[in-house]
């Protein structure tokens, strides 16, 4: 017998004036699974995450929590859900140990849980300061201590670590990374950072426009067309017969389809074989007198994947 999943999106539609901001989505999350809903902003991401939560409910579709649906389970469903939204406002008169006092009452939690959780999210030198003397780094792990207060079933995170600093967001991601190491929970991000996904998150869903582009675990969607490596280069203007223009190229001579930005003047091509391929391109830029300024290879990213499907970078 299969095991029901613990979020199931069955053919979601949501609209908000003239805007379809989802648009036919379907996927399932599996009790301890880790997904990312990756995309850029304006991509329906939060509108997708917010029917999730119960807090938007969908034009056409269906979203089961456990098999259970919102209307009816309020209930039960909050009881086994930690969510944290993109801003949570606190009151700024209250320290950060009685923040957390306050809302673990709600669940009926004392002290004892209240001081694990200052621990988990590593803000015990903290622990007596007014909320409004945080850092941003540090307001954001509190919101996440709030979301963890009753050892969730399930965590929705809806863009996490937006606006913070390099160190503050791997502080957040080392949290996450812990709770995945000693818990079952599931847990939902929403994220333009495809770092991000990448370090959290198994199976990954990129989505544009309200709709699902693609979706697998972080090599099923790299090799997903053959090719694994990018090759990125410059050339010397004066070189340019004429410069390429905008959009992708296809280089039918040497057999190779390259992405060039007009703005960075900068062209990506994805190989599979890279020996085989590079050397090849390399005589093309030859024989049609091209003079390479600038030439790097690195493995293919999410990024890379959104732009071949989009024409357009993730972030940027």
């Amino acid at each position: 017998m299969n095991q029901i999943p613990v979020i199931d999106v069955q053919n979601v539609h949501k609209s908000f004036d003239h805007v379809h901001a989802v648009r036919g989505i379907d996927f399932r999350i599996t009790k301890g699974q880790s997904v990312a809903l990756l995309g850029p902003n304006g991509a329906g991401k939060t509108t997708l995450m917010e029917m999730i939560e119960g807090i938007q409910q969908p034009d056409k579709g269906d979203i089961f929590i456990k098999g259970k649906k919102w209307k009816g389970n309020e209930s039960d469903l909050h009881r086994i859900i930690g969510l944290s939204l993109q801003e949570t406002r606190f009151i700024d008169r209250l320290t950060v140990s009685e923040t957390l006092a306050l809302f673990a009452a709600f669940y009926g939690l004392g002290q004892q849980r209240v001081d694990d959780i200052i621990d988990t999210i590593s803000l015990r030198a903290k622990s007596r300061s007014y909320v409004v003397n945080l850092s941003g780094g540090q307001r954001q792990r509190l919101a996440l201590g709030i979301a963890l207060l009753n050892r969730p079933e399930i965590l929705l995170l809806d863009e996490p670590t937006t606006g913070l600093d390099p160190n503050a967001r791997r502080e957040i991601w080392s949290i996450l990374k812990g709770l995945k190491t000693h818990s079952h929970t599931s847990l939902v991000l929403t994220t333009h950072y495809m770092e991000e996904a990448e370090q959290l998150c198994e199976h990954i869903i990129i989505i544009d426009s309200g709709r699902i582009l693609k979706q697998g675990t972080l090599d099923q969607l790299v090799a997903g067309d053959g090719t694994d490596k990018i090759i990125e280069f410059t050339l010397n203007e004066s070189s340019l017969s004429q410069k390429p223009a905008a959009g992708k190229i296809d280089f039918t001579a040497a057999g190779f389809d390259i992405f060039w930005e007009t703005q960075g003047k900068k062209g990506t091509i994805a190989m599979s074989a890279m020996e085989q391929e590079l050397p090849r391109f390399l005589d093309f830029l030859t024989r049609h007198r091209l003079s390479l300024q600038h030439l790097e290879c690195r493995r293919k990213t999410l990024d890379d994947i959104f732009t071949s499907m989009t024409g357009r970078r993730l972030v940027g």
